[in-house]
């Protein structure tokens, strides 16, 4: 009797352990190996970013003519085209690192190399999905193929979120504080838009805190919704999905209060972060001064493009498609020379959009040495 009920414990002990090693988000699969991307709609989605980049080279053709392109590009100074590609290679970096430093507090035997590749895989999907919604349930299936608890990843992911978004707000307002007459001016009868998106920028902050800390603040949120999506069948097993749900929650504020415990740590990301707004504003800059432009400062163009940011955060198509050009159009028109802002308007759309999208994509293509690699948990 004794045995039996040793034996039995020791199987309940190892189902346990089992869940916990298994606990999932709502957005994982029932499938660990089946991607959370439906390949169907990234292809759909895909075609829609082909068909924006086609359109903007027809706009271009239309309104500013070959012959004058061609003269364009030819007195283009490609020192600062350089100086922006550099700008964007930092931006990376800077992002892999942010993502990393959570990461490897959690898993000691992670890879600043293996971060690098997820966190470029994130760029990749948060391009080519609406309102940049593919990035973080790629990144956390990436990191799960190595043995890591989607949970714990997301843990990371939201602290990166919460750390990247706050040094993004501080540094913009610090320096709209000394430009502010100039962004005001350049703003004109769009200033409330700015204030707006700054206001929606801090509430989204608060509310990714809220849920580490405050478990019943998001369940008497995302309980009812849940149930609303089971009646109208768009979830199937709504006692299974709240299950899970609630497990995820569970586990993302245990490892959120020991993440964020970690004073140093927060401080190094805050300190990259901003690094990596300021290489991610350079860029504009770069484009601008490529094109002859002058008269305007690196630090009079920040919250101007931090403003542009914002919005691109609300337009529901991949990568803000039109949005992002549109923006940028009606912002920076009236401080590039004439005749050449829709070409600036598309290499800036090469360094921010494309090459990400292209970048990415290479970083998809699995190596004959992690094909043999045989997948190992590393948790700690």
């Amino acid at each position: 009797m004794e045995e039996n009920f040793e034996k039995d414990n020791i199987k309940q002990n190892n189902l346990e352990n089992n869940l916990e090693i298994k606990n999932i988000s709502t957005i994982e699969t029932e499938e660990p190996d089946e991607k959370p991307i439906n390949k169907k709609v990234n292809i759909i989605n895909f075609i829609i970013i082909g068909v924006i980049f086609i359109g903007l080279l027809f706009y271009m053709l239309i309104v500013d003519g070959i012959d004058n392109i061609i003269n364009l590009l030819k007195s283009v100074e490609y020192k600062w085209v350089f100086a922006g590609f550099l700008c964007l290679i930092a931006h990376w970096i800077c992002e892999a690192i942010v993502l990393h430093i959570p990461i490897k507090k959690i898993y000691k035997n992670q890879t600043f190399k293996n971060s690098f590749k997820v966190s470029m895989i994130g760029q990749l999907f948060n391009n080519v999905t609406p309102f940049s919604t593919g990035g973080q349930p790629m990144q956390a299936y990436e990191f799960s193929k190595s043995g890591k608890r989607v949970s714990d990843c997301f843990s990371a992911m939201a602290l990166k979120f919460i750390v990247t978004q706050t040094a993004l707000v501080t540094f913009t307002l610090i320096v709209m504080c000394f430009q502010f007459s100039f962004f005001a001016s350049l703003m004109d009868n769009f200033l409330w838009i700015a204030i707006t998106s700054f206001i929606v920028n801090i509430l989204a902050i608060i509310i990714v805190i809220i849920a580490g800390i405050k478990k019943r603040a998001i369940t008497c949120i995302t309980t009812p919704i849940i149930k609303i999506l089971g009646k109208i069948h768009i979830i199937k097993n709504v006692d299974k999905t709240l299950i899970k749900l609630d497990e995820s929650i569970d586990n993302f504020g245990n490892q959120f209060k020991i993440i964020k415990s970690e004073k140093i740590m927060i401080l190094k990301m805050f300190l990259v972060a901003i690094i990596q707004s300021i290489a991610y504003y350079s860029i504009t800059y770069m484009v601008y001064r490529a094109f002859g432009n002058s008269g305007v400062s690196f630090w009079q163009i920040i919250p101007a493009q931090a403003f542009l940011l914002l919005i691109m955060t609300f337009i529901p198509t991949p990568g803000s498609g039109l949005g992002a050009e549109g923006g940028f159009l009606l912002i920076f028109n009236s401080i590039f020379k004439q005749g050449t802002i829709n070409m600036s308007i598309l290499f800036w759309r090469l360094y921010t959009f494309y090459l990400p999208i292209i970048v990415g994509c290479l970083f998809l293509i699995p190596s004959k040495k992690a094909q043999r690699k045989n997948k190992k948990t590393d948790y700690c």
